[in-house]
This record gives structure tokens, C-alpha cells and sequence, in this order.
């Protein structure tokens, strides 16, 4: 059997993320007893080692270039990660642990961040480098070489049954089995295997990648030679499972000093940051991560009896969700777990095991409550947590202030949250999950109609915190030491840029996120942008935005008279040029102005009074404006009988003109379709306007019906079922002659 390395060199080859792994690891670590332990990651986060006793995992090393945020790297680790193992067992017994992978220095100094070399197993963020990218992928497969010679056609199920299946810990051990011994090294074995692929695959510096690799092992062996004349006492190093026969055959030093000659370098900060098993999993896009962090992480803690516990847990969120899951049916399902284990050869039961007994069993063979049991446990969603002396930017200080402040504390597991902003409370709530969302952390998102529903009493938000979230405030610490200044300070810069439509959705955003100071310099960018701007389109849209904040200034308790002020000043341009806009506008530029016509039109009533009054009055010249299109001849005029400004009468003579012969078919039908856009119920309880409908319809020649069908297919498809339904009810009663009362035809209408 290979060595693993000399009397005073053990090198520990793991995967890593494993609880067989780890477990090994922390027994392997207890049998060598080493005086310095060497574990794969950045050199640059030696000094934030003592804090590996006050984190609770899953966490993240995370290595960023301070000059450019976006430069960054992340080595995460779980319980069950064998590193972390190593690196408790050194907080715990007192004894020196350093990281000994290339530095980020050179990782993240590159053009190319995702390229530049790394360690094993972690990864980038937003625009950041991949800091592990799996060796085994560049340069050869070994898991899936070494499955393949045992007979398994998944690599996955070879290492789980060889190496995390290994031994349970005896009952009675404390979680994690740190202080059980789960039978004969592993190590051994793991080095044999490693030192066979690698001269099956002729693995060495071909590539970029298999260069990255050779300079990462470089380094390492440079770091293990430094240790050996520095450390007396024996050197423990914890180790990608591939990275294993190059630290003990080690070349002369000559060459590896020439491997690391001239590399670029940056300088970097470092710091640990709170991680989730959702980011651990494979599914998430991490290259090396597990398919089951949930799994992993109960049996590395479960003390004992771990098949039996998932299955119980499995029963009771069955239970909590109304299911009728007794004990006995647990217990059943242990059985046939055990049995299906046995019929495939298995040397212990795992997740596939588990998972279909589960189903057949806990779930009476429903597959979707299976898959939905199945996906929540076996990610096992949970989120770490760092210790208030790891470093941090002055903004995220401060927002873990604001989130203790307001109760408010970060969790991976999305929920919903609602705010009442008539209460102190629920309006600086609101205003923090705003403020972050104008620096680009996106921790709150508004939750169904809360986006439309602004003006009332109430918003509904969905949280969720995501790691990368933490590179994203250490981003935005450019920008202002507290929320509210950065936050302040990003809606200046953007408001020197922004066209006037986003200057008044600025503006709105300002009002939500309670930025007094900085609102009253985007309305004076407004003010001067909406004075030059003659762009009709442009100041329509922005109307919208602006009369919301207007109006609703006071929910919040905010001053919006000069919001006010500046949204009169756009709709008296718009109403001047609103006739002229509408002419001679193609089919596409039709729909959009309807739109833009319908946008402008709640803007106006929302500030209501004159400004009301003023607005209808030049929708009158719109509606009756022969140059204009059909669709926002339609739209107009709806409007304003919606308003109470065109009587039915008048409506009934107007849509008779548009449905008069000398009028393009086309035309009358774009015409109604802006008339009927949102809601056709009117024609049902108008029938004087549904006859000229029908009337027009059948009074069209086979080539001009073929031509308006799609486009009434068009307008009534929008329509709701039943409405359509009503429509279909109301036009069988008019009778073939298209009048009110007219004897049906028995014919069944569609």
C-alpha cells in the first residue's frame, strides 16, 4: 500500500466536501497528533484562522482585490468539509493551522479572473474569478477512472459507498465523530489511487489548465519546505485528493522556483463570510459541489442511527403538511431501505435507498410529495453565520445594525414579509430594503402586486439573502459607509446620467427609500432635463412614475409638492403636444402610444383637479383627430366615456362612424380593439354597441373579413373566459339583424 507520507509529512488526500471525509480526517489528525496542520486554500487568510472557533457553518472564505470588488474568489466550507475538520481540530487542540494553496495575490491579478489559478472547490462571484476549479475536470476524470475500473457507472455512488459510507460513528459519539475512529485510513489507499490515475492520464503542465495546476502544486510544495525547516514536530497536510503524489514526490526546488517565477500580482483582502448549502450544491453551478449538501450534513452530525433519523424527520414534515405518516410507517420504511441496500450490493444504505422507500412507503407512491419532500431535505437549506469580530467594510457594519435595529435578521430561506407603513417601524423597514436595492442588493424583492400597489397603507416583500450578496455590499462600500449614504450617494451619480423617464422612476425610488437629501437633487436634474427634453414619448413616460410619487409622498410622510409641481409642468407639454404626436404613427408606434396614452391618463388622475380636467379636454381633439390611428382613436375615446365626458349616445355615433362603409375595415377594426382593450364588458351592457359591432362584421366582404379577423382574434382573445362568454351570449340575442330583442336563431354561437 502507498505511503501517505513520511514520519514527519502525512498528506491527506480528501474530497472536499464528504462526511466520510471528514470524519477521517479529524481521526487521522487525532492518531499523527501533527504540530502544524497545512490545509489547501489562500495564504492571505492565515490571520482569520482563531476565528474558525466562533464561526457556525456553512461559511466562506471569500478574497477580494479592494481596488475592484468584483475580483474575488470564494473557498466555502460545511461541517461535513474536511478542511473545516482540519481547521477545528487545530482551534480546538491549540495547535498552528496555515493555508498553503497559490495566494489570491496571483489568482485574482490576471486580466482573465477565470482563468487564473486556484484551489480546489471554491467559486466566483458576480464577475469574479472560479477560485477552485476542479483539477480532476482540467486535467483527467479520477473519480470517474477509478469508478469505472470498481464496475459503477456513477463516480458520485463509487465515492459514497467507498468513502463517505464508511463506518457510522458509535452511538454515543459526539455529533460529527470527531472523537471516533471510522476504522482502518483511508489515506493509504486514496494515495495509491491518485498516483495511478496520474500516470494512467500522463497528468502534468500541458495547457493552461494543467499549468494552473502545476503552479498551484508548486507553491504548495514550496510552502511544505518552508514548514518542514521551520516546524521540529510532525506536518499534516489536508489536501485535494489529486494534489496528493505531487506533494510527496517533490521535485528539485529549481524547477518549482522557475513555475512561480514572474506570476502578476494584485493586492487582496480576505475575510469569512456566512455561506449556504444551497450554494454547496452541485445544482447551484458550484464545480465542486456535492448533490446532496442536506444528506451530507445529517450523517455527519446524526450521533447515531442516521437512516432511521432522516426517515423520522421525513415523517414529520409529512405530518406538518396534513399527510397521515405514523410511526409504523417509518419504521417500514427503514426496512425496505435496509432490503433494497442488500438487493443492490450495497455496502450501506444511502440517499437513493432512502429516497425511494420514502416515496414508496412515507408517501404511498406519490411522486410529486416524494420529489418536493425529497428536494427540501436534501439541499437541508441552512445558512452560517460569522462572529462580530470578523472583518468587514464599514457598510456591512452598519447593515447588520439596521437588520438588528429593525429585527430583521438575514436567512437563505425565502419568506414572505409584510409592511404596514402607517407604522414607524414598517416604514424604516421598507425604506432599508429600497436603500438596497438602489446600491444592487437585491436582498428584497416586491411581491405580487406590491409594485402596483405602492400608494396604499401596505407593501409585500419576498427575503432572501444570498451569499453573494456580501461581495455586493463590499462592492457598494465606494459608494457611503452607511446605507442610507451610499444609497444616497448612488442615486446622485445616477441622476447626473439618467434620461428623464428614468429620472422620474429615480425620483420614485428616492420617495420609497426615504432619501430626502437626494430626491431634492433629482428633481432639480428633472426640473432641467424635462425643460430640454421634447421628446413627447419620453416625457409621457415619465409622467406615470412622477404623478405616483406625488400623490402617495404622504403614506410615507415625505414632501412631494415639488414632485407635484414638476409632473404639472409635464402633463401641460404633453397635453400641448399630444395631437400632433398622434399623427401618422405605423401600426407598432400605434400600440405604444395607446399605451403611453393609458399611462398618462392614470398619471392624471391620480393628480386629479385640473390637471384632470385639463387632460381630458385634449383627449377630446385626440379622439376625434382624423390623422391619428384607429387604435388611439379607440383608446380615446373610451377613456372618455369611462370618464363621464362622452355620453352613450355620443359614443354609439362615433363608433358608427368608424364602422361606416367609407372606412377601411382595417382601420374600424384597430378602432375597436383600442375602444375594447382591458375589458369588453361594456358591449354587454351596452347591446346598442354590440349591434353596431355586428353589424359592421357582417356587413364585410369575404376578402376584408379575412383581412380584420386575426386582429378582432386579437382583441377578444384577451378577454377573460366568462366575459367572453357574456359577449357570445349578448350577440346571440341580438338575432340575425343585429338589433336589441330580435328573435335568436337557434344557432349555438361560439
Amino acid at each position: 500500500m502507498a505511503r501517505v507520507g513520511t514520519d514527519r509529512v502525512h498528506v491527506l488526500g480528501v474530497r472536499h466536501h464528504g462526511p466520510g471525509s471528514a470524519r477521517s480526517v479529524a481521526a487521522e489528525l487525532e492518531r499523527i497528533g501533527p504540530e502544524l496542520v497545512l490545509i489547501e486554500g489562500p495564504p492571505e487568510a492565515d490571520g482569520l484562522v482563531g476565528l474558525v472557533g466562533e464561526l457556525t457553518p456553512p461559511v466562506s472564505l471569500l478574497a477580494y482585490v479592494p481596488a475592484a470588488p468584483a475580483r474575488a474568489a470564494f473557498w466555502p466550507f460545511a461541517a461535513f468539509s474536511p478542511e473545516w475538520a482540519a481547521l477545528r481540530y487545530a482551534a480546538e487542540r491549540g495547535v498552528e493551522a496555515r493555508f498553503c494553496d497559490l495566494p489570491a495575490a496571483h489568482t485574482l491579478a490576471g486580466d482573465d479572473p477565470a482563468g487564473g489559478e486556484g484551489g480546489d472547490g471554491g467559486e466566483g462571484g458576480e464577475g469574479a474569478d472560479t477560485a477552485r476549479p476542479e483539477p480532476e475536470r482540467a486535467v483527467a476524470d479520477p473519480l470517474g477512472m477509478l469508478a469505472e475500473a470498481a464496475g459503477y457507472d456513477d463516480p458520485e455512488r463509487w465515492w459514497e459507498d467507498v468513502v463517505e459510507g464508511r463506518a457510522a460513528v458509535p452511538v454515543g459519539s459526539p455529533p460529527g465523530g470527531a472523537e471516533a475512529h471510522p476504522g482502518p485510513s483511508p489515506f493509504p489507499a486514496i494515495a495509491e489511487a491518485m498516483a495511478a490515475v496520474r500516470a494512467e492520464s500522463g497528468a502534468g503542465p500541458a495547457g493552461a489548465a494543467g499549468m494552473r495546476e502545476a503552479r498551484r502544486e508548486a507553491h504548495m510544495r514550496q510552502v511544505l519546505r518552508k514548514a518542514m525547516k521551520s516546524v521540529e514536530g510532525r506536518i499534516a497536510v489536508v489536501c485535494g485528493a489529486w494534489h496528493v503524489p505531487a506533494l510527496l514526490d517533490r521535485p528539485p526546488v529549481a524547477e518549482d522556483t522557475a513555475l512561480l517565477r514572474g506570476l502578476p500580482k494584485a493586492k487582496v483582502a480576505a475575510t469569512w463570510i456566512p455561506w449556504t448549502h444551497g450554494r454547496l450544491a452541485s445544482a447551484s453551478g458550484y464545480r465542486a459541489g456535492v448533490r446532496s449538501p442536506g444528506w451530507y450534513h445529517h450523517l455527519f452530525t446524526a450521533p447515531d442511527r442516521p437512516i432511521e433519523r432522516w426517515l423520522a424527520e421525513a415523517g414529520r414534515r409529512l405530518r406538518e403538511l396534513d399527510q397521515p405518516v405514523s410511526s409504523a410507517h417509518v419504521i417500514e420504511a427503514v426496512r425496505l431501505t435496509e432490503a433494497l441496500a442488500a438487493l443492490r450490493g450495497r455496502p450501506a444504505a444511502g440517499l437513493e435507498e432512502v429516497a425511494d422507500a420514502a416515496e414508496a412507503v412515507l408517501c404511498e407512491g406519490a411522486r410529486a410529495r416524494a420529489h418536493m419532500l425529497h428536494s427540501r431535505m436534501v439541499v437541508g437549506e441552512r445558512m452560517g453565520a460569522v462572529s462580530a469580530d470578523t472583518p468587514q467594510v464599514p457598510l456591512q457594519r452598519d447593515l447588520a445594525a439596521e437588520q438588528r435595529s429593525l429585527r430583521l435578521q438575514p436567512k437563505a430561506e425565502p419568506r414572505d414579509l409584510d409592511l404596514d407603513l402607517r407604522e414607524e417601524t414598517g416604514r424604516r423597514r421598507s425604506a432599508l430594503l429600497h436603500r438596497l436595492g438602489l446600491i444592487g442588493v437585491e436582498w428584497g424583492r416586491p411581491r405580487g402586486d406590491s409594485a402596483r400597489s405602492r400608494g396604499t397603507f401596505r407593501e409585500s416583500w419576498t427575503l432572501g439573502w444570498r451569499p453573494e450578496m456580501e461581495l455586493a455590499l463590499i462592492e457598494a462600500a465606494v459608494w457611503g459607509t452607511t446605507v442610507e449614504a451610499a444609497a444616497g450617494a448612488r442615486v446622485r451619480s445616477l441622476a447626473g446620467e439618467a434620461a428623464l423617464p428614468d429620472l422620474t422612476a429615480l425620483a420614485e425610488r428616492c420617495l420609497h427609500a426615504d432619501l430626502g437629501g437626494a430626491l431634492g437633487e433629482v428633481v432639480s436634474a428633472l426640473t432641467a432635463r424635462a425643460a430640454e427634453d421634447a421628446d413627447i414619448e419620453h416625457l409621457m413616460a415619465a409622467l406615470p412614475p412622477l404623478a405616483r410619487s406625488a400623490r402617495y409622498g404622504d403614506v410615507r410622510r415625505s414632501d412631494s409638492a415639488a414632485l407635484r409641481g414638476v409632473a404639472a409642468q409635464l402633463l401641460a407639454r404633453v397635453r400641448a403636444g399630444i395631437v400632433p404626436a398622434v399623427s401618422g404613427l405605423d401600426d407598432d408606434a400605434a400600440a405604444a402610444m395607446a399605451g403611453a396614452v393609458d399611462g398618462v391618463h392614470s398619471a392624471a388622475v391620480l393628480l386629479g383637479g385640473d390637471e384632470e380636467s385639463a387632460w381630458l379636454a385634449a383627449l377630446e381633439q385626440v379622439a376625434v383627430h382624423e390623422s391619428a390611428p384607429g387604435r388611439v382613436c379607440g383608446r380615446a375615446n373610451r377613456i372618455l366615456h369611462d370618464s363621464g365626458r362622452l355620453s352613450d349616445a355620443d359614443l354609439s355615433g362615433r363608433l358608427s362612424r368608424a364602422a361606416s362603409r367609407g372606412t377601411s375595415p382595417t382601420r374600424t377594426a384597430h378602432w375597436i380593439e383600442g375602444f375594447l382593450s382591458g375589458s369588453g364588458l361594456l358591449l354587454v351592457h351596452d347591446t346598442a354597441l354590440l349591434g353596431i359591432v355586428d353589424r359592421w362584421l357582417g356587413g364585410l366582404g369575404a376578402d376584408a373579413f379575412t383581412e380584420v379577423v386575426p386582429l378582432l382574434r386579437r382583441t377578444f382573445g384577451a378577454f377573460d373566459g366568462p366575459e367572453r362568454r357574456a359577449i357570445g351570449d349578448s350577440a346571440r340575442a341580438l338575432g340575425g339583424s343585429g338589433e336589441a330583442g330580435a328573435a335568436p336563431t337557434g344557432d349555438t354561437v361560439d
